[in-house]
Protein backbone atom coordinates (compact mmCIF):
# COMPACT_ATOMS: atom_id res chain seq x y z
CA UNK A 1 0.00 0.00 0.00
CA UNK A 2 1.27 3.68 -0.69
CA UNK A 3 0.47 6.52 2.06
CA UNK A 4 0.24 9.80 0.44
CA UNK A 5 2.20 11.95 3.16
CA UNK A 6 0.57 15.51 3.48
CA UNK A 7 1.87 18.41 5.15
CA UNK A 8 -0.25 18.78 8.09
CA UNK A 9 -1.20 22.69 9.48
CA UNK A 10 0.88 23.54 12.12
CA UNK A 11 -1.62 26.24 13.17
CA UNK A 12 -3.97 28.74 12.71
CA UNK A 13 -3.47 31.10 9.92
CA UNK A 14 -0.54 29.39 8.07
CA UNK A 15 -1.14 27.97 4.89
CA UNK A 16 2.13 26.88 3.50
CA UNK A 17 5.55 25.77 5.38
CA UNK A 18 8.98 24.99 3.37
CA UNK A 19 10.93 21.77 3.78
CA UNK A 20 14.43 22.86 5.95
CA UNK A 21 15.63 19.72 5.29
CA UNK A 22 15.39 15.92 4.60
CA UNK A 23 16.41 14.03 7.46
CA UNK A 24 16.32 10.56 5.62
CA UNK A 25 17.15 9.92 2.02
CA UNK A 26 15.06 8.89 -1.02
CA UNK A 27 14.54 4.77 -0.77
CA UNK A 28 14.95 4.74 2.85
CA UNK A 29 13.76 2.79 5.08
CA UNK A 30 11.44 4.74 7.61
CA UNK A 31 9.92 3.50 10.95
CA UNK A 32 6.61 5.24 12.05
CA UNK A 33 6.53 8.25 14.11
CA UNK A 34 10.04 8.45 12.77
CA UNK A 35 11.31 12.63 12.47
CA UNK A 36 12.05 12.81 8.58
CA UNK A 37 12.05 15.78 7.80
CA UNK A 38 11.90 19.54 9.29
CA UNK A 39 9.80 22.22 8.08
CA UNK A 40 10.16 25.99 8.64
CA UNK A 41 6.67 27.99 8.65
CA UNK A 42 6.25 31.87 9.71
CA UNK A 43 6.30 31.31 13.29
CA UNK A 44 8.57 28.25 14.04
CA UNK A 45 10.35 25.33 12.68
CA UNK A 46 8.44 21.95 13.20
CA UNK A 47 9.53 18.21 12.79
CA UNK A 48 7.17 15.45 10.12
CA UNK A 49 7.10 12.23 11.47
CA UNK A 50 6.13 9.42 9.73
CA UNK A 51 2.72 8.33 9.26
CA UNK A 52 3.74 4.76 8.82
CA UNK A 53 6.83 2.20 8.48
CA UNK A 54 7.89 1.85 5.26
CA UNK A 55 10.19 2.75 2.19
CA UNK A 56 9.88 6.35 1.72
CA UNK A 57 9.82 8.21 -1.68
CA UNK A 58 10.85 12.17 -1.64
CA UNK A 59 8.23 14.38 -3.12
CA UNK A 60 9.59 17.95 -2.34
CA UNK A 61 12.89 19.34 -1.88
CA UNK A 62 14.88 21.33 0.51
CA UNK A 63 13.74 25.22 0.35
CA UNK A 64 10.13 24.58 -1.56
CA UNK A 65 7.22 25.87 -0.26
CA UNK A 66 4.67 23.36 0.06
CA UNK A 67 1.22 24.11 0.78
CA UNK A 68 -0.67 22.68 4.27
CA UNK A 69 -2.08 19.53 2.97
CA UNK A 70 0.02 18.93 -0.18
CA UNK A 71 1.58 15.58 -0.96
CA UNK A 72 5.28 15.89 0.67
CA UNK A 73 6.48 12.28 0.37
CA UNK A 74 5.41 8.55 -0.15
CA UNK A 75 5.59 5.84 2.01
CA UNK A 76 5.06 1.96 0.80
CA UNK A 77 3.73 0.44 3.91
CA UNK A 78 4.48 -3.12 2.02
CA UNK A 79 7.93 -2.91 1.66
CA UNK A 80 9.67 -5.29 4.40
CA UNK A 81 12.35 -3.71 7.12
CA UNK A 82 16.14 -4.47 5.35
CA UNK A 83 17.87 -6.93 7.62
CA UNK A 84 20.41 -5.63 9.91
CA UNK A 85 18.61 -2.01 10.05
CA UNK A 86 20.10 -1.10 6.17
CA UNK A 87 18.10 1.40 4.47
CA UNK A 88 16.52 0.71 1.77
CA UNK A 89 18.58 3.11 -0.57
CA UNK A 90 21.52 0.06 -0.90
CA UNK A 91 19.54 -2.19 -3.43
CA UNK A 92 18.78 0.25 -4.96
CA UNK A 93 22.45 1.61 -6.05
CA UNK A 94 23.77 0.88 -9.56
CA UNK A 95 26.26 -1.08 -10.06
CA UNK A 96 30.06 0.00 -10.74
CA UNK A 97 30.19 0.43 -14.57
CA UNK A 98 31.87 2.16 -16.83
CA UNK A 99 29.30 4.37 -18.26
CA UNK A 100 28.50 5.83 -14.77
CA UNK A 101 32.55 6.67 -14.83
CA UNK A 102 32.36 8.02 -18.42
CA UNK A 103 29.21 10.17 -17.54
CA UNK A 104 30.15 11.77 -14.23
CA UNK A 105 33.10 13.98 -15.70
CA UNK A 106 30.74 15.01 -18.53
CA UNK A 107 28.12 16.26 -15.90
CA UNK A 108 30.94 17.98 -13.90
CA UNK A 109 32.30 19.50 -16.50
CA UNK A 110 29.17 21.26 -17.96
CA UNK A 111 28.29 22.43 -14.05
CA UNK A 112 31.85 24.12 -13.94
CA UNK A 113 30.92 25.75 -17.16
CA UNK A 114 27.53 27.78 -15.97
CA UNK A 115 29.68 28.35 -12.14
CA UNK A 116 29.43 31.84 -10.48
CA UNK A 117 32.12 34.02 -12.34
CA UNK A 118 33.30 32.13 -14.92
CA UNK A 119 33.51 34.35 -18.25
CA UNK A 120 32.05 32.99 -21.77
CA UNK A 121 34.50 32.23 -24.02
CA UNK A 122 33.76 36.14 -25.87
CA UNK A 123 34.21 37.66 -22.35
CA UNK A 124 37.40 35.91 -21.14
CA UNK A 125 38.83 37.65 -24.26
CA UNK A 126 37.30 41.32 -23.66
CA UNK A 127 38.87 40.80 -20.03
CA UNK A 128 41.99 39.45 -20.81
CA UNK A 129 42.64 42.08 -22.98
CA UNK A 130 41.54 44.97 -20.22
CA UNK A 131 43.76 42.65 -18.18
CA UNK A 132 40.69 42.39 -15.77
CA UNK A 133 40.74 38.93 -13.99
CA UNK A 134 36.86 37.17 -14.02
CA UNK A 135 37.05 37.50 -10.07
CA UNK A 136 36.50 41.36 -10.54
CA UNK A 137 33.36 41.28 -12.35
CA UNK A 138 30.07 40.72 -10.94
CA UNK A 139 28.45 38.13 -13.58
CA UNK A 140 24.67 38.67 -14.27
CA UNK A 141 24.18 35.48 -16.83
CA UNK A 142 22.87 32.54 -15.55
CA UNK A 143 24.05 31.11 -12.28
CA UNK A 144 26.21 34.25 -12.16
CA UNK A 145 28.10 33.78 -15.43
CA UNK A 146 30.26 36.47 -16.92
CA UNK A 147 28.79 37.62 -20.05
CA UNK A 148 29.97 39.59 -23.04
CA UNK A 149 28.45 42.63 -21.89
CA UNK A 150 29.56 42.23 -18.69
CA UNK A 151 33.18 42.13 -19.87
CA UNK A 152 32.65 45.19 -21.80
CA UNK A 153 31.45 47.45 -19.37
CA UNK A 154 33.83 46.02 -16.84
CA UNK A 155 36.07 48.36 -15.33
CA UNK A 156 39.64 48.15 -13.89
CA UNK A 157 40.18 48.54 -10.30
CA UNK A 158 41.66 51.14 -8.85
CA UNK A 159 42.65 49.26 -5.61
CA UNK A 160 46.23 47.61 -4.76
CA UNK A 161 46.17 44.01 -5.81
CA UNK A 162 46.31 41.83 -2.78
CA UNK A 163 46.14 38.33 -4.28
CA UNK A 164 43.07 37.61 -1.40
CA UNK A 165 39.94 35.62 -2.25
CA UNK A 166 37.12 38.01 -3.05
CA UNK A 167 34.97 34.99 -3.02
CA UNK A 168 30.75 35.69 -2.02
CA UNK A 169 28.15 33.03 -0.80
CA UNK A 170 24.16 32.98 -1.44
CA UNK A 171 21.49 31.39 0.18
CA UNK A 172 18.00 31.25 0.79
CA UNK A 173 16.50 32.34 3.23
CA UNK A 174 14.01 30.31 5.38
CA UNK A 175 10.56 31.35 5.22
CA UNK A 176 10.57 32.14 9.17
CA UNK A 177 13.49 34.22 8.25
CA UNK A 178 11.52 35.84 5.38
CA UNK A 179 8.43 36.27 7.89
CA UNK A 180 10.82 37.93 10.57
CA UNK A 181 12.00 40.43 7.68
CA UNK A 182 8.40 41.21 6.32
CA UNK A 183 6.80 41.73 10.26
CA UNK A 184 10.02 44.08 11.23
CA UNK A 185 9.44 46.14 7.91
CA UNK A 186 5.60 46.20 8.04
CA UNK A 187 6.17 47.17 12.39
CA UNK A 188 8.46 50.70 10.84
CA UNK A 189 6.09 51.43 8.32
CA UNK A 190 3.00 50.66 9.75
CA UNK A 191 3.36 52.47 13.18
CA UNK A 192 4.16 56.05 14.58
CA UNK A 193 7.49 54.11 16.69
CA UNK A 194 8.73 56.41 18.87
CA UNK A 195 11.67 55.50 21.60
CA UNK A 196 12.44 56.72 24.96
CA UNK A 197 14.87 55.99 27.17
CA UNK A 198 16.20 55.90 31.05
CA UNK A 199 18.94 54.37 33.31
CA UNK A 200 18.49 52.22 36.30
CA UNK A 201 21.12 51.65 39.03
CA UNK A 202 20.59 47.78 39.53
CA UNK A 203 22.50 48.24 43.23
CA UNK A 204 19.67 46.91 44.97
CA UNK A 205 18.81 43.79 42.54
CA UNK A 206 22.68 42.56 43.01
CA UNK A 207 22.80 43.01 46.66
CA UNK A 208 18.98 40.94 46.57
CA UNK A 209 20.81 38.11 43.98
CA UNK A 210 23.94 38.45 46.02
CA UNK A 211 22.17 37.28 49.29
CA UNK A 212 19.46 34.97 47.98
CA UNK A 213 20.71 33.25 44.94
CA UNK A 214 22.01 30.50 46.58
CA UNK A 215 19.38 29.64 48.84
CA UNK A 216 16.66 30.30 45.84
CA UNK A 217 18.22 27.85 43.30
CA UNK A 218 18.66 25.07 46.12
CA UNK A 219 15.30 25.22 46.33
CA UNK A 220 13.65 26.20 43.40
CA UNK A 221 15.49 24.57 40.87
CA UNK A 222 15.78 27.89 38.96
CA UNK A 223 18.39 31.00 39.15
CA UNK A 224 17.31 34.03 40.64
CA UNK A 225 18.25 36.38 37.27
CA UNK A 226 17.21 39.70 35.98
CA UNK A 227 14.03 38.18 33.87
CA UNK A 228 11.98 37.44 36.38
CA UNK A 229 12.17 41.52 38.62
CA UNK A 230 11.93 42.78 34.90
CA UNK A 231 8.92 41.32 34.32
CA UNK A 232 7.00 41.97 37.51
CA UNK A 233 8.30 45.63 37.00
CA UNK A 234 6.58 45.80 34.12
CA UNK A 235 3.61 44.32 34.74
CA UNK A 236 3.39 46.89 37.64
CA UNK A 237 3.88 49.71 34.78
CA UNK A 238 1.43 47.92 32.63
CA UNK A 239 -1.45 47.93 35.41
CA UNK A 240 -0.82 51.90 36.10
CA UNK A 241 -0.23 52.10 32.13
CA UNK A 242 -2.90 50.52 30.19
CA UNK A 243 -2.28 52.10 27.04
CA UNK A 244 0.71 50.53 26.69
CA UNK A 245 -0.95 46.99 26.88
CA UNK A 246 -3.28 47.65 24.04
CA UNK A 247 -2.96 47.38 20.72
CA UNK A 248 -5.07 49.08 17.42
CA UNK A 249 -7.49 46.38 15.36
CA UNK A 250 -8.26 48.62 12.62
CA UNK A 251 -10.28 51.45 13.99
CA UNK A 252 -10.69 50.15 17.62
CA UNK A 253 -7.95 50.03 20.45
CA UNK A 254 -7.86 46.40 22.52
CA UNK A 255 -6.75 46.93 25.75
CA UNK A 256 -6.05 43.60 27.97
CA UNK A 257 -6.56 42.82 31.46
CA UNK A 258 -3.74 40.57 31.52
CA UNK A 259 -0.28 40.52 30.52
CA UNK A 260 0.95 37.80 28.25
CA UNK A 261 4.85 39.16 28.32
CA UNK A 262 6.70 37.58 25.25
CA UNK A 263 10.25 37.27 25.74
CA UNK A 264 12.72 37.50 22.88
CA UNK A 265 15.34 34.30 23.04
CA UNK A 266 17.79 33.22 20.54
CA UNK A 267 17.44 29.46 18.85
CA UNK A 268 19.01 27.69 15.91
CA UNK A 269 16.72 29.35 13.92
CA UNK A 270 16.95 32.91 14.70
CA UNK A 271 15.01 35.32 17.21
CA UNK A 272 11.80 33.30 18.76
CA UNK A 273 9.23 35.49 21.01
CA UNK A 274 8.04 32.59 23.45
CA UNK A 275 4.91 33.78 25.51
CA UNK A 276 4.49 34.00 29.17
CA UNK A 277 0.83 33.85 29.89
CA UNK A 278 -0.44 35.17 32.49
CA UNK A 279 2.88 36.37 34.24
CA UNK A 280 0.96 38.84 36.52
CA UNK A 281 -0.18 35.76 38.34
CA UNK A 282 3.17 34.67 38.71
CA UNK A 283 5.73 35.11 41.52
CA UNK A 284 9.70 35.22 41.20
CA UNK A 285 10.21 31.30 41.09
CA UNK A 286 7.09 31.16 38.91
CA UNK A 287 8.90 33.72 35.91
CA UNK A 288 12.11 32.41 36.41
CA UNK A 289 11.09 28.93 35.71
CA UNK A 290 8.69 29.81 32.50
CA UNK A 291 11.73 32.04 31.06
CA UNK A 292 14.17 28.98 31.38
CA UNK A 293 11.77 26.29 30.05
CA UNK A 294 10.99 28.50 27.36
CA UNK A 295 13.96 29.51 26.45
CA UNK A 296 15.23 25.69 26.39
CA UNK A 297 12.28 24.45 24.04
CA UNK A 298 13.63 27.15 21.93
CA UNK A 299 17.47 26.16 22.05
CA UNK A 300 16.42 22.80 21.14
CA UNK A 301 13.95 23.91 18.30
CA UNK A 302 11.11 22.63 20.47
CA UNK A 303 8.68 25.36 20.61
CA UNK A 304 5.34 25.13 19.56
CA UNK A 305 2.96 28.13 17.36
CA UNK A 306 0.93 28.15 20.09
CA UNK A 307 3.69 29.05 22.40
CA UNK A 308 4.44 32.00 20.53
CA UNK A 309 0.81 33.31 19.36
CA UNK A 310 -0.26 35.95 21.01
CA UNK A 311 1.71 38.62 23.49
CA UNK A 312 0.70 41.95 24.55
CA UNK A 313 3.75 43.26 25.50
CA UNK A 314 7.38 42.28 24.59
CA UNK A 315 11.04 42.34 26.98
CA UNK A 316 14.06 41.98 24.73
CA UNK A 317 17.38 41.31 26.27
CA UNK A 318 20.17 42.60 24.58
CA UNK A 319 22.63 42.73 27.12
CA UNK A 320 23.57 39.37 27.33
CA UNK A 321 25.13 39.93 23.17
CA UNK A 322 26.52 42.88 24.94
CA UNK A 323 24.35 45.68 23.73
CA UNK A 324 24.76 48.78 25.47
CA UNK A 325 21.97 51.02 24.03
CA UNK A 326 19.43 50.26 21.28
CA UNK A 327 16.03 50.65 19.43
CA UNK A 328 13.92 47.70 19.88
CA UNK A 329 11.32 47.03 16.86
CA UNK A 330 7.65 46.70 18.09
CA UNK A 331 6.29 43.15 17.95
CA UNK A 332 3.45 43.51 16.20
CA UNK A 333 0.37 43.89 16.89
CA UNK A 334 1.50 44.79 20.55
CA UNK A 335 2.36 48.57 20.82
CA UNK A 336 5.62 48.39 22.90
CA UNK A 337 8.37 46.41 23.80
CA UNK A 338 11.28 47.15 26.58
CA UNK A 339 14.93 46.65 26.24
CA UNK A 340 17.49 45.70 28.34
CA UNK A 341 21.09 46.25 27.53
CA UNK A 342 24.40 45.39 29.43
CA UNK A 343 25.24 46.27 32.88
CA UNK A 344 28.14 48.36 33.45
CA UNK A 345 29.65 50.00 36.38
CA UNK A 346 29.36 53.33 35.64
CA UNK A 347 29.78 56.80 37.87
CA UNK A 348 26.62 58.56 39.20
CA UNK A 349 25.38 60.63 41.83
CA UNK A 350 23.55 59.60 44.84
CA UNK A 351 22.58 61.79 47.90
CA UNK A 352 25.40 64.44 46.82
CA UNK A 353 28.03 62.63 46.20
CA UNK A 354 29.62 60.46 43.17
CA UNK A 355 29.59 57.56 43.41
CA UNK A 356 30.02 53.39 41.34
CA UNK A 357 27.32 51.90 40.68
CA UNK A 358 26.16 49.07 38.29
CA UNK A 359 24.31 50.99 35.18
CA UNK A 360 21.36 49.45 32.62
CA UNK A 361 19.97 51.34 30.03
CA UNK A 362 16.90 50.47 29.24
CA UNK A 363 14.45 51.89 25.89
CA UNK A 364 10.78 51.81 25.67
CA UNK A 365 10.48 51.47 22.11
CA UNK A 366 6.27 52.63 21.41
CA UNK A 367 3.35 53.02 18.92
CA UNK A 368 2.46 56.81 18.99
CA UNK A 369 -0.42 56.14 17.82
CA UNK A 370 -1.87 55.25 20.84
CA UNK A 371 0.75 55.59 23.51
CA UNK A 372 1.63 59.32 24.28
CA UNK A 373 4.54 60.58 25.19
CA UNK A 374 3.30 61.24 28.37
CA UNK A 375 2.36 57.66 29.42
CA UNK A 376 5.72 56.41 27.50
CA UNK A 377 7.99 58.27 29.86
CA UNK A 378 5.79 57.84 32.49
CA UNK A 379 6.08 53.78 32.00
CA UNK A 380 9.81 53.95 31.78
CA UNK A 381 10.24 55.93 34.69
CA UNK A 382 7.45 53.22 36.86
CA UNK A 383 9.82 50.56 36.01
CA UNK A 384 13.04 52.62 36.43
CA UNK A 385 11.68 53.18 40.17
CA UNK A 386 10.37 49.62 40.59
CA UNK A 387 14.05 47.76 39.82
CA UNK A 388 15.86 50.44 42.03
CA UNK A 389 13.12 49.60 45.12
CA UNK A 390 12.46 45.99 44.67
CA UNK A 391 11.98 45.02 47.94
CA UNK A 392 9.19 47.91 48.52
CA UNK A 393 7.41 48.34 45.19
CA UNK A 394 7.98 44.36 43.99
CA UNK A 395 8.18 42.78 47.09
CA UNK A 396 6.16 44.44 49.28
CA UNK A 397 8.80 44.63 51.95
CA UNK A 398 8.81 40.85 52.54
CA UNK A 399 11.77 39.41 50.67
CA UNK A 400 11.61 35.46 51.76
CA UNK A 401 7.99 35.52 51.37
CA UNK A 402 8.40 37.40 47.30
CA UNK A 403 11.01 34.40 46.86
CA UNK A 404 8.98 31.43 48.44
CA UNK A 405 11.95 30.71 50.67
Amino acid sequence: MILEMKVPSPGESITEVEIAEWLVEDGDYVEKDQAIAEVDSDKATLELPAEESGTITLKAEVGDAVGVGEVVCLIDTAAEKPEGGATAEIPKEAPATETPKEEAPKQEAKKENYATGTPSPAAKKILDEKGIAPTEVTGTGRNGRITKEDAVNAKASMGTPTGGTRGETRSKLSLLRRKVAERLVAAKNETAMLTTFNEVDMSSIFELRKQYKEEFKEKHGVSLGFMSFFTRACIRALQEFPAVNSMIDGKEMISYDFCDISIAVSGPKGLMVPVIRNAENLSFRGVEAEVKRLAIRARDGEITVDEMTGGTFTISNGGVFGSMLSTPIINPPQSAILGMHNIVERPIVRDGAIVIAPIMYVALSYDHRIIDGKESVGFLVTVKEALENPVELLMEGEVAKALEL
